[in-house]
């Protein structure tokens, strides 16, 4: 599984990388995260607000912070 976190880097973008990297790791998901920042290769997602989660390149969850059971639940299912 990959998950790219989108964000140019504010303090929600950090904490969803952050929660993200926490739950894979609690869950024992295998998965690959890559953050990123580029706002080119963020738009390309379509994404005008952040921050972003993307999972195997597929836009789940934008402009706000999930909680970690959303996440978990998203990552799981």
């Amino acid at each position: 599984m990959e998950i790219k976190i989108l964000g140019t880097g504010c303090s929600k973008c950090k904490s969803l990388e952050k929660l993200t990297r926490e739950v894979v790791e609690q869950n024992g998901i295998e998965a690959t995260i890559v953050k990123e920042e580029d706002i080119m290769q963020i738009m390309k997602y379509s994404v005008m607000a952040t921050p972003a989660l993307v999972v195997n390149e597929k836009v789940v969850i934008k402009g706000r912070m999930p909680s970690a059971e959303e996440i978990k639940n998203i990552l799981t299912r």
